[in-house]
């Protein structure tokens, strides 16, 4: 070869040159790649709301929403631990413990090709399905809670755009985009957040001398750090608890206000913690992440290996009263076509069975499901192969799915969110279901 900077005879400034222009024409891809996504047309939904039920564990798409042949835990046979059941889309069918979500599946699409390639490990799945993106090690990415939250804000004064039900997980937080932009978190559906609620042995008045106090002190730390973003946020986020506390807000947890028949319809405490949702969109809270994470009822929750199998029936009979009359009762409000229901876990699980009778982890296909949102509903998107481990038609990848929903928001998933002078795309390059949008 007489190429003057092959390997036998590179110098210092031929091998700078070359890494320089080959840095150089990948920074230019990128920036061309960036740019393409923010001129490409995505449609534009218009829900306000949106309701993310989180089965963390990792639900067995098959025993749910992808149901096939009948397999036998006992004899260790692969397939659906349960029959199978015809739902309102012809040709469509559900596991049968979930009979009133079956009867109103014509306001449901069943995302059934779900899937990404991160080790089956609930930590690291449950990360990048919350943020749609690999950790990297120089940036810590936003939920796509967070990301909404920034986006659209809230509909009104004093509620905040982001309520979590259920425990606080960094996987659920703001990032790069600061404080401002994280949640509000409780765990207690009749009290709400516990940081909201004075003590009552602290009055009126003195509530009033601690935040003046508070005030002076937030006051002169921020003066003696100016410019710096992280307590700016935090400051903001502080002085914006105070709103909260005293708003109507907190006046959504009154649950006890609701007809008693209601309450009974909605059922135990995940079906509560979807009822306190409806009152949280009537408020204006854009984005509410209700965790479905009652592991007391089975000994695994979602996570069925061994002998979490044998009870995951009721978890999944307790999903359906729940989420079937959160469905009616927001139709009944008026409100369904406005909120986006987003059914939602980390990865699915095998057909096959463990030597406990349980199943395993599998990200390689699962499901989700969504419902309302304005979108065209009473579908399936995607088909899995005969035991729902690989995707056969329409595989969508966590990205797609997040473009799903956010186009469905009205927000553009290629938008550049910008890290310090470093542009971050909204979505790493997800494509929205189109088929979803009229």
């Amino acid at each position: 070869m007489n190429n003057p900077t092959t390997f036998n005879s590179l110098t210092r400034r031929s091998f700078l040159t070359c890494t320089a222009a080959g840095a150089g024409a990948l920074g230019l891809a990128s920036m061309h790649a960036r740019a393409e996504g923010e001129k490409k047309t995505y449609p534009k939904g218009k829900a306000e709301h949106c309701i993310f039920l989180w089965l963390g564990g990792g639900a067995a798409h098959m025993d749910t929403w992808d149901p096939k042949r009948l397999g036998n835990p006992q004899k260790k046979v692969a397939g659906s631990a349960y029959p199978a059941i015809n739902t309102a889309i012809p040709g469509v069918q559900l596991c049968e413990h979930l009979k009133a979500t079956a009867n109103l599946l014509d306001r449901f699409a069943l995302l059934r090709t779900v899937n990404h390639d991160i080790i089956d490990e609930h930590a690291a799945a449950t990360n990048f399905v919350h943020t749609g993106r690999r950790p990297t090690g120089t940036i810590t990415y936003p939920s796509i809670g967070s990301l909404v939250a920034h986006e659209r804000g809230t509909l009104a004064d004093g509620v905040p755009p982001y309520v979590v039900i259920g425990y606080p997980m960094i996987m659920r937080g703001p990032g790069y985009l600061g404080a401002k932009h994280s949640y509000v978190y409780l765990t207690d559906t009749e009290k709400g957040p516990a940081g909201l609620t004075r003590p009552p042995y602290v009055n009126t008045a003195r509530q009033a001398d601690r935040e003046q106090l508070l005030g002076e002190l937030r006051k002169g730390y921020s003066a003696r750090n100016q410019g710096d973003k992280v307590i700016a946020d935090y400051d903001e986020a502080v002085g914006a608890s105070f709103a909260l506390a005293g708003g109507d807000f907190m006046a959504a947890f009154k649950l006890d206000g609701e007809a008693a028949a209601l309450r009974t319809a909605y059922g135990g405490e995940f079906g509560q913690r979807c009822l306190l949702a409806r009152r949280l969109v009537q408020r204006g809270v854009r984005f509410i992440e209700v965790s479905f994470n009652l592991n007391f009822i089975n000994g695994t929750g979602w996570d069925t290996h061994n002998d979490g199998q044998l009870k995951q029936h009721i978890l999944i009979q307790q999903l359906d009263q729940g989420l079937a009359t959160l469905v009616t009762d927001l139709e009944k409000n008026r409100l369904l076509d406005k909120t986006l229901i987003v059914v939602a876990t980390e990865f699915g699980r095998p057909p096959e069975f463990d030597g406990g009778g349980g199943r395993g982890h599998q990200g390689k296909t699962f499901s989700w499901a969504l419902a309302g949102g304005g979108l065209k509903m009473g579908q399936a998107v995607g088909e899995t192969d005969e035991l729902a481990k690989h995707p056969v038609s329409h595989p969508m990848s966590v990205p797609d799915v997040h473009a799903t929903i956010h186009c469905a928001l009205g927000i553009n998933p290629a938008k550049n969110l910008y890290d310090g002078p470093r542009p971050v795309p909204i979505t790493d390059r997800g494509e929205p279901a189109r088929q979803l949008f009229t």
